[in-house]
């Protein structure tokens, strides 16, 4: 241990009052960032390897203070070629969405408040007219997220009961949510059915007891089973259950409210098309294919849809009124099952053509100097993506990409330069090459990603 080294330890007041008075932060939080560094200064200092001294240390904490008062969460440019990407959000947001719902939320609004009559209303009213007609069905549900959706789903009509599960159905997607969990946590008993290539009608009739309180169909989001295979269609299954008068709730995970296939992207069920079925309740997610904020939609028949509501559960799963306006605007963005409005951005970003995509890399590559593409190895390629978060599953879109191959620096530096950049650009390695797909890059971010490849 160094006693040198622990004089030049600056005192917590000592920085406080090198502080800028302008800084954005709680006093009680620069105080734990002040003293957590000097802590660690201090680890540095008793093993004799603390270099600098007291006024460089105090810069550096001050620099750090000031690094941590602006926003943690950063807008960034997406290079992955995602588009759905749960670690940036999912389903992008437009300008004009966000600036539509900021511009009703600024202030007080009418959540729950009928201004026709001057009394108390209900927050759902807002989308579920709107909802239910473009899916067809008798009523909606807007809560938190799709796993909310199917949990408060199966524990309102199966409650201590059985629930029936295909064993081809109980998948896992992303962050460990997997079916028979979500069963289990609605308090209900999981009773799986079939095997996991094959599930006949009968599997289900044989599997009804005087316990059973629902049956549940899920699709499966994200991987497919190819071969010798059998699943039961929703249309035998909402027969099946309406002679049995069980509930049907059908997890649908993505949710397409547009014909995919119209669009030029992979085929994909429609909601309307799954609630012509018969199925009693479906769930899906309003932040995947529909582009829209973090939530749950349940569609369905008006009955049960009203059960679920009256569960003393929703109040803890129920949406804000940022989501609620977000949604509203979003929908505002469908016009028919095949005509979208550009502002949609999750839609228009998954049908931007290849050939447009490449005409905006070449754009892109005349706009960075010669030695910069040359020191960096830059060229411009074809690629594939996914639409990702389980949507759209194991089907890829054509796109293309910036390839990078350095000469001066690793690719794992280069990673980290574009992602520390002024701009944040995240792409993917691959090899030992470094890649900014342009399928998930904004039209209007261009020009920033032409700034941080001459930055870096």
């Amino acid at each position: 241990m160094s006693k040198n080294q622990l004089q030049q330890l600056p005192s917590v007041s000592k920085v406080l009052l090198e502080v800028k008075s302008d800084t954005q932060l709680h006093i009680n939080y620069i105080t734990k960032i002040i003293k957590s560094e000097i802590s660690r200064y201090r680890a540095d200092a008793k093993a004799g390897k603390l270099k600098l001294k007291r006024n460089v240390i105090v810069h550096k904490i001050l620099s750090e203070i000031d690094r941590l008062s602006k926003p943690s969460m950063k807008n960034i440019i997406n290079g992955t070629g995602v588009v759905l990407h749960t670690g940036f959000g999912r389903a992008p947001l437009s300008k004009k969405v966000i600036a539509n719902a900021a511009k009703t939320l600024e202030g007080y609004v009418n959540l729950e408040f009928d201004l026709d009559s001057g009394k108390r209303g209900e927050r759902q009213n807002h989308i579920n007219e709107m909802l239910s007609a473009i899916c067809g069905s008798e009523k909606s549900l807007i809560v938190n997220n799709n796993a909310a959706a199917v949990l408060i789903a199966l524990n309102t009509f199966a409650e201590g009961k059985d629930v029936i599960v295909s064993r081809g159905q109980e998948m896992e997607i992303g962050g460990s949510f997997r079916i028979p969990d979500v069963v289990r946590k609605s308090h209900c008993n999981l009773v799986e059915v079939g095997t996991t290539n094959r599930t006949h009608l009968i599997d289900y009739e044989k599997a009804i007891t005087k316990n059973t309180g629902a049956i549940l169909w899920a699709h499966t989001s994200n991987y497919v089973v190819k071969g010798f295979t059998k699943e039961v269609s929703l249309t035998e299954l909402a027969y099946l259950t309406k002679k049995k008068r069980i509930p049907l709730v059908a997890d649908l995970g993505s949710g397409a409210l547009v014909d995919m296939a119209r669009m030029g992207l992979p085929p994909e069920e429609l909601v309307a098309d799954v609630v012509k079925t018969g199925a009693y309740i479906i769930t899906f997610s309003g932040d995947k294919l529909l582009g829209g904020p973090q939530s749950g939609l349940i569609v369905g028949k008006k009955k049960f849809v009203n059960a679920i509501h009256k569960n003393a559960l929703y109040r803890t799963y129920r949406c804000d009124k940022w989501t609620i306006a977000l949604m509203e605007e979003t929908l505002r963005t469908y016009f028919s099952d095949d005509k979208v409005s550009s502002d949609n951005l999750s839609l228009k970003l998954l049908t931007a053509s290849q050939n447009t995509l490449l005409k905006r890399g070449e754009k892109i590559l005349t706009d960075i100097p010669k030695k910069k593409i040359n020191d960096l190895g830059i060229a411009l390629v074809e690629s594939k993506v996914e639409a990702g978060s389980g949507s759209l599953p194991v089907e890829t879109i054509p796109s293309a990409a910036l390839q990078f191959k350095p000469k001066t620096m690793s690719v794992s530096k280069l990673a980290k330069a574009f992602r520390t950049g002024n701009t944040p650009v995240v792409g993917y390695t691959k090899g030992n090459t470094f890649y900014i797909d342009l399928k998930a890059v904004l039209p209007n971010q261009v020009s920033r990603l032409i700034q941080a490849i001459q930055d870096v």
